[in-house]
């Protein structure tokens, strides 16, 4: 990670790598329109690589834990993308059957954060599983730039199949008491307000930062929701205010946190949207949201 610190970085360089990330404006657009920030001493490699994702250091939860047994699993969506490749994290000691969460990634892929979300969220005694919606594509292909720009050829109804099938593929697992709920980020957070609306008998759904179904999908919703937004995120944030006003029309038990002063993607601990207090915070609820619900 670079010297720089996130108090040297103007608030519209988080903005534009928000716009890159979301491919609202394509790489020579972000490279050229970051370079006007390059100024009074930091570079635009800095620059650059303090913007980007760092996996390598940041993992939290080790993949050979000695909690938890976590592997690749393939599973069939035969609605989606055929067969889909997924991480499958499971705590070693259990005297019964566990309730299960589907841990959905953001526009990239199956990336290191996710997987590490994956275990993180094993080690709190469910069974998740973390599906690679690339996975028709070879997967994902091991840096996020490459990843977006393959999670772009695929249609965002076909990989809801995916997660939906992710939903059966756990609940019929043998660990498994057939509880489940889900969790989100960014693509994931749509993802995971679309499986509320799409499966009956879903638990819970906690979507981070994500985009919000119509009015006529709000009202097939059943799962409680916890919603965790970002103080600063615009263009998410525009569409909360009709999701609302639905949910409460609709009586869909929902709860929604805005944590002030913290970017789109604050709960990423890889870059420096990363907000330690506000993403500590999102994730006990989180945890204790799906203990009060599954458990």
């Amino acid at each position: 990670m670079s010297s720089l610190k996130k108090e040297d970085i103007n608030q519209e360089v988080f903005h534009l790598y928000d716009a890159y990330a979301h491919n609202k404006i394509n790489r020579s657009q972000f490279l050229e329109k970051l370079s006007l920030y390059a100024v009074g001493g930091i570079t635009m490699s800095s620059l650059l690589s303090f913007i980007s994702p760092n996996y390598t250091d940041t993992i939290t939860v080790a993949k050979n834990d000695p909690n938890i047994n976590s592997d690749y699993i393939t599973y069939h969506s035969p609605k989606g993308g055929g067969t889909i490749k997924g991480l499958l994290s499971i705590p070693k000691k259990h005297d019964q059957k566990l309730p299960g969460v589907i841990v959905v990634h953001e526009n990239r892929g199956l990336n290191p954060y996710i997987e590490d979300v994956g275990r993180r969220t094993a080690l709190e005694n469910f069974i998740s599983l973390a599906p690679d919606a690339l996975s028709p594509l070879g997967g994902y292909p091991g840096n996020d730039d490459d990843g977006r720009a393959l999670q772009q050829k695929r249609d965002r109804y076909e990989m809801l199949e995916d997660f939906i099938a992710a939903y059966d593929y756990l609940k019929g697992h043998p660990n498994c008491n057939g509880k489940i709920a889900v969790v989100g980020f960014c693509f994931g957070g749509w993802i995971s307000n679309m499986m509320a609306v799409k499966i009956p008998t879903l638990l819970a759904a906690v979507p981070f930062y994500g985009g919000q179904p119509s009015a006529e999908e709000t009202a097939l919703i059943k799962a409680p929701l916890l919603l965790q937004y970002a103080g600063l995120d615009k263009r998410v944030n525009a569409g909360w205010p009709a999701y609302e006003i639905n949910l409460k029309e609709n009586n869909i038990e929902h709860t929604a946190y805005f944590y002030p002063d913290v970017n789109h993607g604050f709960h990423n601990n890889t870059t420096p949207r990363y907000n330690e207090k506000a993403a500590t915070l999102a994730w006990k609820r989180t945890i204790d949201f799906f203990n009060d619900k599954l458990k």
